[in-house]
């Protein structure tokens, strides 16, 4: 069963950090690639499987500021969208 609490970044996806806080995300085996802002790049780099969207959230909170309250929801579909993309899923 597969869970949906704690995202891992798919391994074999390349993330090149740019001068400006921003990244690229790019997929070796397709080609594509997908630009991420700040924000983005933070949340990134807390899919190690062992945070939470939760705990993901609370971070970026503690790390930003002016974070809306509809923080999380922007977050878990972020998450989402990697998912989709196949630059993320969940543990096992």
């Amino acid at each position: 069963m597969v869970s949906q609490t704690n995202p891992i970044s798919n391994p074999m996806i390349v993330l090149r950090e740019e001068f400006d806080d921003w990244a690229i995300l790019f997929d070796p085996d397709s080609g594509d690639a997908f630009g991420l802002d700040p924000v983005g790049v933070f949340i990134w780099k807390k899919l190690d499987g062992r945070h939470t969207l939760e705990d993901i959230k609370k971070e970026v909170c503690v790390a930003c500021r002016n974070v809306p309250s509809e923080a999380g929801d922007h977050i878990k579909e972020f998450v989402e969208d990697l998912t989709k993309n196949g630059l993320a899923g969940y543990e096992i």
